[in-house]
């Protein structure tokens, strides 16, 4: 998933090793602390910075923090760095205000899971909060996750999601039945993959899959293959008609924001990959980079001077820079985690220094003993960039 703003402090280069104790220190910290609600509210955060520190302020020395020995059972990963076990395959995740836990989808079941740094240590699975009926066939299902701008506030959540006659966005509390924001996206057999999130607190902006004919997206009367906005989506009053801010999308990926009028979309061709840049709702020429190897780019999260992207087929998440004169991207993304959790679709900003990532090996990876996963994915050194 995206964040609006997202500011991330630089970090020293780092063993494997101390990487793994840092994890565990975190987990540590954090553990049994896990809640949804939260003291500070704004009036616009969807999800929290990657440079907070209100929760935590004073984080362990992950030098000096004894690791814990997680327990032998069948669904606790020995990995520090997974935080969520056993899942079905995944859709879109988030993280939550606490920046301690992160919500995500189970694409063909329609539950709504919540992970929490911490749990596994404690031989705890993820926790099933809310279940939504969705048409999982194919790859629909329940698909995406954003939180409402004023979650403080009034704990709603959207969902991007099929049912057997389209692809829709619907509202909900985690206590009560979802109701409907948007109706009518064309729904196929395939290509029915889309994400949803707001670029700023009356604004949503969506992206859709071409529902396996690429000729809708290019057609202006569809909204299928598209990247639109709709302003104060509403369950009560009726949404304002979408404005089409990019056409041609193949399979979607992801939308990620950062900022109100710079937006990152990735989606998948039969040609190549895109990583594509919209900024004051006008697409560039071109895409900003592109994969002819066809890694099968899914999740992403903006990171001021950095794009983080998730790869299906390249089982790595990648770390493209943008210049922050040009706001091109002149060199191919430095990988990590590259085939050790497998396939990764979903990603979110995770807790300060990392990124919530979610496994799809159910869906056409080779699933192990642990998966589907959700994994905390540390950022390279001095990855991100933007204001402190």
């Amino acid at each position: 998933m995206t964040l609006a703003v997202l500011r991330v402090r630089r970090k020293r280069t780092r063993t494997l090793r101390r990487i793994t104790i840092a994890v565990v220190a975190l987990a540590l910290a954090l553990t049994g602390c896990a809640r949804f609600d939260d003291s500070g509210s704004s009036p616009f955060s969807p999800e929290p910075s990657l440079g907070q520190d209100n929760q935590n302020p004073k984080k362990p020395d992950p030098t000096t923090t004894t690791p814990r020995k997680r327990p032998n059972l069948p669904c606790i990963d020995p990995d520090p760095r997974v935080v969520g076990t056993c899942l079905d395959t995944t859709g879109g995740i988030i993280g939550m205000p606490d920046g301690q836990s992160a919500l995500v989808a189970e694409r063909r079941t329609g539950r709504i899971m919540q992970v929490t740094v911490g749990q596994q240590e404690t031989g705890q699975l993820p926790v099933e909060v809310a279940r939504i009926a969705v048409d999982g066939s194919g790859d629909g299902g329940l698909l995406d996750l954003a939180l409402s701008p004023n979650y403080q506030e009034d704990r709603l959540i959207y969902a991007y999601i099929t049912t057997p006659s389209d692809n829709r966005i619907v509202r909900f509390a985690l206590d009560d039945s979802p109701k409907d924001v948007f109706t009518g996206i064309p729904k196929g057999s395939t290509g029915n993959a889309g994400a949803i999130d707001f670029s700023d607190a009356n604004t949503m902006v969506v992206v859709t899959g071409d529902a396996g004919n690429p000729s809708a997206a290019a057609d202006p009367a569809s909204l299928a293959g598209k990247l639109f906005s709709i302003t104060k989506p509403s369950t009560v009053a009726p949404t304002a008609p979408p404005k089409i801010l990019l056409s041609g999308i193949g399979v979607a990926g992801d939308v990620c924001v950062e900022s109100a009028t710079t937006i990152w979309v990735t989606d998948r061709t039969a040609t190549e990959d895109r990583l594509q840049k919209v900024t004051d709702g006008v697409p560039g020429a071109t895409p900003a980079w592109t994969w002819p190897d066809r890694p099968g780019v899914a999740g992403c999260v903006a990171l001021g001077t950095t794009v983080a992207v998730a790869m299906t087929n390249g089982k790595a998440v990648g770390f493209l820079t943008v210049d922050a004169t040009t706001g091109a991207i002149t060199a191919p993304p430095t990988l990590t985690v590259q085939n050790e959790f497998g396939q990764i679709g979903g990603l979110a900003a995770g807790p300060q220094g990392f990124l919530w990532a979610a496994t799809v090996n159910k869906t056409a990876g080779e699933p192990g003993q642990f998966d589907d996963r959700v994994v905390l994915v540390p950022l390279p050194a001095g990855g991100g960039g933007g204001p402190d």
